[in-house]
């Protein structure tokens, strides 16, 4: 971490991302909010976006586990169908990898796109006061 203020701006884009997990590109609304707060490159940017996706994806996680562990602790034994191993280790292997890839990519796309935007903006209002 550089300093405080990158895991401040990178819980913020975290709970943007959380609060608006119903879309499907919460992750990049989430990364941008936090590239835009960071006020710095865009390479830094994205870097907070990441970090953003990544502790949004920790939330996503927990709801996953929680969602398997009443399916299976609910239904297990009643004849609804317990996944074997091979759907174990698909849900494991692939599937959680592929959240937090999803989650950390598009975060740091977001992340990137909103430092931009801040230094697009910043440069704008510095033109408009030098007229």
């Amino acid at each position: 971490m550089e300093n405080k203020s990158t895991l401040v701006n990178a819980v913020v884009g975290a709970v943007v991302t959380t609060v608006l997990s119903f879309t499907g590109f919460s992750p990049i609304v989430g990364g941008a909010v936090a590239g835009y707060l960071q006020r710095e490159p865009p390479k830094q940017g994205a870097k907070v976006g990441a970090l953003s996706g990544l502790l949004a994806a920790v939330p996503f996680l927990l709801v996953l586990l929680l969602g398997g562990f009443l399916f299976f602790g609910g239904f297990a034994g009643r004849g609804f169908g317990v996944p074997g191993g091979l759907e174990l280790v698909i849900v494991l292997f692939v599937l959680l990898p592929a959240l937090f890839l999803w989650n950390v990519a598009l975060g740091a796309a977001g992340g990137y796109l909103g430092a931009s935007l801040r230094g697009e903006r910043t440069e704008t209002n510095e033109r408009a006061v030098t007229r």
